[in-house]
């Protein structure tokens, strides 16, 4: 039976700032049009975190009975490495879609009636992602889905909820933080391309290939910092957001080093906390310039 540090350890938490990041850009994308609710924020907040929860035990479960965790390099694997039964990992995944989507029917209860279909969309793409007879995620439309899921949806949708419309600026947010997502996602498929590869998951870096997949991971974290340059016709304070460079540069040494199997674990972690800096940072500039 799996410990509770091992529970926890499923839900993958370097995956995090994926949550975190959207609905701090979309509150920062609210705030600079006026429109900032901060009870709404938290609700959005805690959607995202249930659903990426969600998300990572039902990869975990998915994963494990197909076989293709039985070999793999990385963190704890609760199926895979048979440290709890696969109806269990299940249980914890489709309770934590279902707390995500009793936050959200408040925040549609309280928004707009549509927000239903964006909702289900959600439910149905983390389920999805492995899950089912053809999941998404082995077909190489992880990163994508990646980039809609936890960066136009989720900043986009943080900032509708809040200010009830969204403009521009939430939408290089929601760009920013979808290249910022995607790029931890490049990072764990590319350190996993020789076991997938084995067990016939077609990921995005599996198709690309070693080289090409280091070099998107480089384009993938340079995007944020691009879109902060044109954020400048917004606010001057939005050039605060290249503090982030050296967190990127650190993120992507490791994957342009050349790097493999553990050693690239670090990429991970690293363009998450790139992620979490760049929207935390930009977040405040544009929202103080109302």
């Amino acid at each position: 039976m799996a410990t509770a540090a091992q529970w926890i350890e499923g839900a993958r938490p370097r995956t995090l700032p994926n949550a975190i990041a959207p609905v701090l850009a979309g509150t920062g994308a609210a705030a600079s049009i006026d429109g900032a609710v901060w009870w709404k924020a938290i609700l959005a907040l805690l959607v995202s975190l249930a659903l990426i929860v969600g998300v990572n035990y039902a990869n975990d479960y998915s994963d494990g009975i197909r076989g293709t965790d039985d070999v793999r390099v990385g963190p704890v694997r609760l199926v895979g490495q048979k440290l709890a039964s696969p109806a269990a990992v299940k249980n914890a995944a489709i309770a934590s879609l279902v707390v995500g989507a009793i936050f959200g029917l408040v925040l549609v209860a309280t928004s707009a009636w549509w927000l239903l279909l964006i909702g289900a969309a959600c439910l149905a793409g983390a389920w999805y992602y492995t899950g089912g007879s053809k999941p998404y995620g082995y077909s190489g439309f992880g990163e994508l889905a990646v980039f809609v899921f936890f960066g136009l949806i989720g900043v986009l949708g943080t900032q509708f909820v809040q200010a009830n419309r969204i403009d521009w600026v939430g939408a290089l947010l929601a760009v920013s933080v979808g290249a910022f997502s995607s790029a931890v996602l490049v990072a764990n498929n590319l350190r996993d391309i020789p076991t997938d590869t084995e067990s016939g998951k077609v990921t995005l870096a599996v198709k690309l290939g070693d080289p090409r997949t280091r070099t998107l991971h480089l384009v993938l974290l340079a995007v944020p910092f691009v879109a902060t340059l044109v954020l400048v016709a917004r606010t001057p304070l939005a050039l605060a957001g290249l503090v982030a460079i050296p967190l990127a540069i650190r993120a992507n040494a490791p994957v342009r080093g050349g790097k493999g199997g553990l050693e690239l674990i670090p990429a991970l972690r690293d363009s998450g906390l790139a992620l979490l800096a760049w929207s935390a940072i930009t977040a405040l500039a544009v929202g103080l310039c109302q």
